[in-house]
Formats: C-alpha cells, structure tokens, sequence
C-alpha cells in the first residue's frame, strides 16, 4: 500500500482550504447555536450570498474586487435581517425552518435560468478572482519533504485564510468574554429571565444573527476565491449539516472547538477514503464487494457511525461541555 500517498493527502487537508471554509461556517454558527441557541439551518446561504456578492460584482458587473467584497457582506447582513425580523419573536423552531427553506429558495434563485444572465444558472461563475491571486506575495509553493506540497496560489488562500479563522476565533473569545458575550449565553440558557432583567432579547439575537452569518460570509469568500469558480450547487443544505457535525464534533460554545472539528472531520474523511482506495487497488478488499468509486460513499457511512458513536459517549463534543451545549447529554 502507498502510506506515503495516504498520509500526504491526510496532512494536507488538515491545513487544507476545505478545513479552512468549515471551519469559518462553523465559527459563524457557535455564535448562532452554541451561544445563543438559534437554530440556524441555513447556513450555506450567507455563504453562497458572500460568494455570489462577489462573484457577480466582478464576473457581471465589471467592479473592483474589494467592491465585491463589500457587497458580499452587505448581503450577509441583509439576509440575517430578512431571516430574523420576522422569526426570532416565535420559537426557535420557526427560525430552522425559514432558514432551512431561505437556503434553498437563495441556491434555487442562483441556479435559475431567468436569472442566469447574471448568476451563470447551474454552470455558475468565473473569472473574478483576479483581483485577490494580484495580491498573492509567493512566487513559489512549499515542499516539506514530499508529505506536504502546496503551490504558490494555495499557499496564498492558506495565509489569508487561517488567518481569518485566527481573527474570528479572537472576536468570538473577546466578544463573549464581554457583557453582550454574557448576555448571549443567558438567553441560551432561559431567554425569559433575561428579558425579566429588562435586557431586549429580541435585538440580541438579530445582533447575533448578523454576527454569524458575517463571520460564516468569510468561508464563503475563501471558497470562492479557492475554486476560482462559484456554482449553485455547492451551497445545499448538507454544507450545514457538515457544519452542524463539525461543530458538535469539536464542542459548541468553545472558541477553537469549530476549527478543531474541522480539521478532525476533514482528515477523517480524506484518510478513510484514500485508505480504502488503496485497499482496493492492492486487491485487500474484492472488486465485487466495493469498487473505487463507491469508497466515496463508503467512507462517509464509516465515519457517521464513527460520530455516532461519539455522540452516545460524549455528546458534548471533544473540548465541549455538557452544561453549555442543547444536547440530550443524559
């Protein structure tokens, strides 16, 4: 078996840009969830507005990069208005089902063919990451003795984006250090004795909502920026449902919980798929019980059971704690 192949793609996407873009989406939602208590399920559309803001402001319109850049957060903030006025005065279950079904309505829209003179339809947009590779101060990849190998426009979407995972895990850790930080976790806990203290709860969860989905809108640069490319598609409803598992993976209401998840998830996904392509091509599983292209599928079933099994004996994720998480931890 190639160990050394197997080992190479599991470091990488440790550090990788997909570990980066969760990683960002679930930072935005241990603001949502894991210290507020809302159940944001649609997380995928402040990505997908932050990248479509982006890419239509360059692709479509002709704008500067840093102009697309503003739009995208813009729309971020729009898009938590619209979802929260008229939801966070009902019960949180409302609110999972207006942003579960707005995720949708928001990807059906950049894919539809009415609109596709703007947004591409399904086929999506290109050329509008120009303006960020410009920027890109690398003239060459890195090489660490052949098990990490990146070249210089990796290395690049690296730099910019660890270092927005470093300044949004420092705004989330300073913010709920803080009295609105406190105040967040008291509604989590008993919403009505936080309005009994004449705190207005209703403007703490917009002010949360909007915080979310702006520091969520940062994985929606980085992936498009990453890609070179935006498609429709890519924003469903299992890009939250991955980042609800990263989240509870690595503990909700924990400030680094969402990148360690992240970079948990992402290594076991690529390992066990790359383990069991080699199992297959060495002939140590059978062709007829499970062929290459079914090892995709393959590997997520092993390691659902894998977080399933984590959730049984530690609900409360790997640094999370049981007393500050919505989970059934009995």
């Amino acid at each position: 078996m190639n160990w050394e192949l197997i080992f190479q793609v599991s470091v990488e996407s440790i550090i990788g840009s997909t570990a980066i873009i969760y990683a960002l989406a679930a930072i935005g939602l241990n603001v949502h969830f894991g210290y507020t208590g809302l159940l944001n399920f649609g997380q995928s559309a402040f990505l997908g507005v932050a990248a479509y803001g982006l890419a239509m402001s360059v692709a479509t319109y002709g704008l500067p990069f840093w102009v697309g850049i503003a739009v995208g957060l813009v729309g971020a903030v729009l898009l938590a208005l619209l979802l929260g006025v008229p939801t966070l005065r009902l019960r949180a279950d409302y609110l999972a089902i207006v942003t579960i079904a707005a995720a949708e309505i928001i990807r059906l829209l950049f894919r539809s063919v009415s609109l596709s003179e703007w947004t591409g339809g399904s086929d999506g947009l290109q050329a509008f990451s120009d303006g960020f590779y410009d920027m890109n101060p690398y003239s060459a990849g890195i090489n660490l003795g052949g098990l990490i190998t990146f070249d210089s426009r990796e290395m690049w979407v690296l730099t910019v984006g660890w270092i927005l995972v470093a300044l949004s895990c420092l705004i989330v850790w300073l913010l709920m250090r803080s009295p609105w930080g406190r105040v967040l976790k008291a509604i989590r806990e008993d919403e009505d004795a936080v309005r009994s203290l004449g705190k207005n709860v209703f403007s703490y969860k917009i002010q949360s909502l909007i915080l979310g989905g702006v520091l969520g809108s940062l994985g929606g640069f980085m992936f498009a920026v990453s890609r070179a490319a935006v498609q429709p598609d890519t924003y469903g409803t299992e890009f939250t449902f991955f980042a609800y598992t990263i989240l509870i993976l690595g503990g909700a209401a924990r400030v680094f919980g969402p990148v360690v998840g992240s970079m948990i998830f992402w290594f076991l996904i690529v390992f066990v798929d790359a383990m069991l392509i080699e199992l297959i091509n060495v002939g140590a599983i059978s062709s007829s019980i499970m062929d290459t292209t079914q090892a995709g599928s393959v590997r997520y079933i092993l390691v659902g059971l894998g977080l399933m099994a984590l959730l049984i004996f530690r609900p409360q994720g790997i640094f999370g704690d049981k007393k500050e998480v919505m989970l059934d931890a009995r």
